[in-house]
């Protein structure tokens, strides 16, 4: 098979790593900016206001996450709108765009032990769902996990059981190789699509996601596997020497590459949204008014509790772990 419908199939098949309930943070395979710290969702939740301030976003609008997973997102954010701003829960709409049933319903019940009936949440299965006239799309890490093909010198991968072989002619990978001055690594799949499909959803919106990469193609291959908290590069995992197996592996931990956001930004910018900007995740953060967030939290609670959750948001920000490495992009359709 294509290595793309392999990596779906460890994924998203009937048995794959994001088909059920996964913990994420310290007792899972990987952190996330999620899970480190209430503040990533309150600072989205203070830039939501924003837009609602300045009439881009309608108060009447919609907030919706791509790839929810936990719900834990939407719900910081959700949570920090009440403290900053509650009229705007009587009148903004709360969406969730999830393939997996089991996942829908850990959400669902998620929220309702959170908020109770106070909070209306609307689930999606898709994009092409949901239908409105001015939205806020935000995810965390979804790029990363779209399925992928290899290529190197010319010529594209194929699985055969869980060995890797470059032998097959693709015109369309081959291409896009050509177009990113990549000789070898990953080509992404389905982005132009996934565009199409959010431009398709309302008249006006704003997304802005989360991911690795950055904006130029890396020269090589970054394809790698998570699992509890340790790093594989995926071409070492029949290294017999480490006794690591990808057939162990395969829907049993997480597995991604980095996301070149040229490639995502052409997507955008061929459905006809507009590209807005591209920043470090610690620039954005501090740009949105994180640390504004932080000395309403120092005025409000003890020391010991602000010293707590501080240390949490510097891991949000500080170079050496999600700050500098984690990229925001954000795009517009007005």
């Amino acid at each position: 098979m294509k290595f793309s419908e392999y990596m779906g199939e460890w994924l998203y098949g009937e048995d794959g790593y994001y088909a059920t309930y996964k913990n994420i943070g310290k007792s899972g395979d990987f952190y996330t900016a999620v899970s480190t710290s209430k503040f990533f969702g309150g600072t989205i939740a203070k830039h939501i206001i924003s837009l609602v301030d300045e009439g881009f976003l309608q108060g009447n609008g919609t907030v919706c996450e791509i790839g929810a997973h936990h719900g834990y997102f939407l719900a910081d954010v959700i949570e920090f709108i009440y403290t900053l701003r509650p009229k705007l829960l009587t009148t903004l709409k709360f969406a969730i765009i999830e393939r997996f049933d089991d996942l829908q319903e850990f959400q669902k019940g998620y929220f309702e032990e959170s908020f109770g009936d106070a909070i209306s949440l609307t689930h999606y299965k898709s994009l092409s769902e949901l239908k409105c006239e001015s939205a806020f799309f935000i995810a965390n890490e979804i790029f990363d996990a779209f399925p992928c093909e290899l290529y190197y010198k010319g010529k594209t991968a194929r699985i055969d059981g869980h060995n890797i072989e470059f032998n097959e002619d693709n015109e369309w990978v081959k291409s896009k190789a050509e177009k990113y001055n990549k000789d070898r690594g990953e080509i992404a799949v389905g982005y132009e699509e996934f565009a199409k499909e959010m431009a398709s959803t309302c008249r006006k919106f704003e997304f802005m996601t989360f991911d690795y990469g950055e904006m130029a193609a890396r020269p090589d291959f970054s394809l790698r596997v998570y699992t509890k908290h340790e790093v594989i590069p995926f071409f070492l995992t029949d290294n017999e020497d480490k006794k690591i197996k990808r057939d162990q592996l395969f829907a049993n931990s997480d597995i991604t590459y980095d996301v070149t956001f040229e490639h995502v930004k052409d997507a955008y910018e061929e459905a006809g949204v507009k590209f807005i900007e591209i920043k470090a995740q610690m620039v954005a953060l501090v740009d949105m008014g994180i640390l504004e967030l932080l000395e309403i939290l120092e005025a409000n609670v003890e020391e010991k509790i602000y010293r707590q959750e501080l240390e949490k948001a510097k891991m949000l920000i500080m170079p050496n772990f999600l700050g500098e490495r984690f990229k925001m992009v954000k795009f517009r359709k007005d």
